[in-house]
């Protein structure tokens, strides 16, 4: 079987097991790390994709187990998995993404169920599906894609629009002859696409209508998110009062920190409305600036990836929209100038680079990878997007999880809602 070959019988079995049904399943012996913190000898139990129970006593699990695998929505074969005392997390969640395996979720369903795939398998159990840049009419055309995927696949959580609503002089790797101003029929034909399914947007707030494009996106509940701008403090804090709840990737696309012009970041920093993302993978930021972002904004952190089509790819040759970009040593730049065109990063590698080699708090930077994400999309909560709250392994919410293989940050098994991925 040849590496292709490998990838297409993945892609078939997980594209399978997320649109199929949820199994009742436990997990025991585990060292659970969630944004509640560390427990050892810790077990759970799944029903129907939800977390029925958890502890951490040997007599309350037989007992909630045995009712569990005999209850009317628990069906036959009803499976326990012992972790061995490995690590048990959330599953991870990543709000800003573009691809993987060569595709990008502006593909249609194939490349975004390849893409889904290549994350999948390393622990992002729930996905924002990214989309580039492109004409308008283009852009409305993937979302429709998108939106159909998302209806079928519940790992998609929606589209994510990063343009074309962006500065030109923060643009990037976007292709400036599509950026444009949101103008108010611009948003309602991205609106009118998506379907309910924009899950958010990143928009420059200094551009003329950028201001009221963030308040029309979030009146229709979409979460505007402050982004490749050059906005000074006061737009900045305008943009937030409009709606907007994320800043997306922190420190890269706007103007830093400067005493006498202090730029969106202390705006953000000032306000806890908002969730800040961060790529953690000692390129798009030092690791000792991403130290100091998760002091600064501790709690308020969503780790993504930005990762595009070359993800899990050997360095090469790729595009991303119409631009060709260059890959050598896992980095990826525009073939054209130079300019950083997103990441080859998941986000199992996110956080063990963040336990691993920056000494940070497990509990801290798993919390980065699954509660954050989740609150910055306001599915911590019971909600409309999904069928349980995400974000910590805990009864009520989803059964969303990984176990670790013993002794590292590597995915061994997946589950998404209770259905096993890997």
């Amino acid at each position: 079987m040849d590496h292709r070959q490998s990838r297409e019988e993945l892609t078939s079995m997980v594209s399978r097991a997320v649109m199929g049904g949820a199994a009742t399943f436990a997990v025991r012996n585990a060292t659970k790390i969630d944004a509640r913190g560390v427990e050892g000898h810790f077990w759970l139990i799944s029903v129907d994709g939800g977390i029925v129970a958890t502890g951490t006593r040997d007599d309350d699990f037989e007992s909630a187990w045995n009712v569990a695998r005999t209850s009317q929505s628990g069906p036959v074969g009803a499976r326990i998995f012992d972790a061995e005392g490995a690590v048990l997390t959330p599953g991870y969640i990543d709000i800003h993404s573009h691809g993987a395996w060569e595709r990008s979720f502006d593909d249609g369903a194939e490349g975004i169920a390849t893409a889904r795939t290549g994350h999948a398998i390393h622990g992002t159990t729930r996905q924002v599906l990214s989309l580039i840049t492109n004409p308008l009419d283009v852009m409305s055309e993937n979302l429709r894609a998108v939106a159909a995927a998302c209806s079928r696949r519940p790992d998609c959580l929606g589209a994510h629009l990063e343009g074309p609503f962006l500065a030109i002089s923060r643009k990037g790797a976007h292709d400036p002859a599509c950026l444009r101003d949101p103008e108010p029929q611009c948003v309602d034909e991205l609106l009118e696409a998506g379907d309910g399914w924009i899950r958010q947007i990143t928009i420059a707030p200094e551009l003329p209508h950028g201001i009221d494009a963030i308040r029309r996106f979030s009146r229709a509940g979409v979460i505007p998110a402050i982004g490749h701008c050059d906005a000074d403090y006061r737009t900045t804090r305008r943009g937030i009062d409009a709606g907007a709840r994320i800043l997306t990737h922190i420190f890269n696309a706007m103007n830093g920190i400067h005493h006498r012009k202090p730029g969106p970041i202390p705006a953000v920093l000032e306000d806890g409305r908002v969730q800040v993302e961060l790529i953690n993978d000692g390129f798009h930021v030092d690791d000792p600036v991403v130290k100091l972002a998760f002091g600064l904004f501790r709690g308020r952190i969503a780790l993504i990836t930005d990762s595009m089509a070359a993800t899990g790819c050997p360095d090469g040759s790729y595009s991303l929209g119409k631009l060709a970009v260059k890959v050598e040593d896992g980095h990826a730049r525009l073939a054209s100038n130079g300019a950083i065109a997103g990441s080859t990063l998941t986000l199992e590698e996110s956080v063990r680079r963040g336990v691993e080699e920056l000494g940070l708090s497990a509990v801290d930077v798993v919390a980065a990878a699954t509660q954050g994400p989740a609150h910055a999309l306001g599915i911590d909560v019971p909600n409309k997007v999904t069928d349980h709250p995400l974000g910590v392994l805990a009864p009520g919410y989803a059964a969303d999880c990984i176990i670790h293989e013993k002794g590292t940050w590597k995915a061994e098994s997946v589950w998404c809602e209770g259905r096993k991925l890997l």
